[in-house]
């Protein structure tokens, strides 16, 4: 153990961690919201249900690996949590830690209902005392408006929505109601400030630029939350939340020039939750009307879901093998605490 004389000032050593950021927890969203859509997809088609199974489990084995990760830098690294935390872009992405966490209970619930409930439970509780003090905390009128950025949409959009979901696939719909509320009155709450930005308030830097692709999950996640509360019926709030959806999809295909000039990162998995929710969504709705427009939506919806996921896992990998997807940064470490 280091000697520290009284009175002088505790020295300090740079030590490398891990570098793992809370967005990359939304590679998981994607993934397992891929994986419920081809669990359900047997019910609708003559098609597999081991696709689902085999998405979910990569899903789960892909969270515990980085939610390890992320409370071994909570514990023992808490300087790079909190500069996440404090960060006013990143501190919205650290809310898809317990968001996973819902949606792992969702994955887990046919083969460990106890387990599932546990992990709801968690993840519902950090969620919104998250939201409590990070969203809240933006009321103080200090949040910088070029960190208005779609990523808004996840510590109160996101999360509740998929609270709704997990609470609807537990049973507990009218709990399910009442997150579904939160959610849908913070979407609509937040959207006329984040178009505003992006319309009116100067391009978006690179850095934040492929967040863009948030913008296609409110409406498609609403849907899939509303198809959870309410029993699954395709209903016409349904159609109307999917039909916003297709909007959505329409500019994000308008902008993929812009934003795909950018080099891929890990970033553009923020596409990938309204992405698997487009492909739930229109199998409930082909579900609901076997023979009207969504016979022919949902079959090219389906493929085109799949592919962009399967581009996304594919460009993913690339990066891991060209060593830019685990990379380190340094740090302050107190050296006083250092064993040798």
């Amino acid at each position: 153990m280091h000697y520290q004389p009284t009175g002088e000032p505790r020295l300090t050593v740079q030590r490398c961690i891990l570098k793992l950021p809370a967005g990359y927890f939304g590679m998981v969203l994607g993934i397992i919201g891929m994986g419920l859509a081809w669990r359900y997809a047997p019910t609708v088609w003559a098609i597999p249900r081991w696709p689902g199974e085999f998405l979910v489990g990569t899903a789960i084995a892909l969270w515990l690996f980085l939610m390890s990760a992320f409370l071994w830098r909570l514990v023992r690294h808490p300087w790079s949590v909190r500069a996440e935390m404090h960060n006013p872009v990143q501190s919205s992405f650290v809310s898809l830690a317990p968001a996973t966490t819902m949606l792992v209970a969702i994955g887990v619930l046919p083969w460990l209902r106890p387990l599932a409930v546990g992990l709801f439970v968690t993840g519902a509780a950090v969620q919104l005392l998250y939201a409590a003090w990070q969203s809240a905390g933006l009321w103080r009128g200090n949040h910088p408006k070029e960190a208005t950025t779609p990523g808004l949409y996840l510590p109160t959009v996101a999360c509740n929505f998929i609270s709704a979901m997990a609470c609807g696939a537990l049973g507990w719909h009218e709990a399910g109601v009442l997150f579904l509320g939160a959610g849908l009155f913070s979407w609509l709450s937040l959207e006329p400030a984040i178009l505003q930005r992006l319309r009116n308030d100067g391009a978006m830097p690179e850095s934040s630029r492929a967040s863009i692709g948030i913008q296609l999950a409110p409406a498609l996640v609403a849907c899939s939350a509303w198809l959870s509360v309410n029993g699954g019926v395709g209903d016409t709030l349904a159609c109307l939340l999917f039909g916003y959806g297709l909007l959505q999809l329409l500019f994000m295909l308008r902008l993929a020039s812009w934003y795909l000039a950018m080099p891929f990162s890990v970033a553009f998995w923020s596409f990938s939750f309204g992405v698997s929710a487009l492909a739930t969504t229109s199998l409930h709705l082909v579900a609901a009307y076997p023979n009207d427009i969504y016979r022919w939506l949902a079959p090219a919806l389906f493929i085109f879901s799949n592919t962009v996921i399967g581009v996304l896992i594919i460009r993913t990998r690339i990066l891991l093998a060209q060593g830019r997807l685990l990379m380190r940064e340094r740090g302050p470490v107190d050296e006083t605490q250092e064993e040798h």
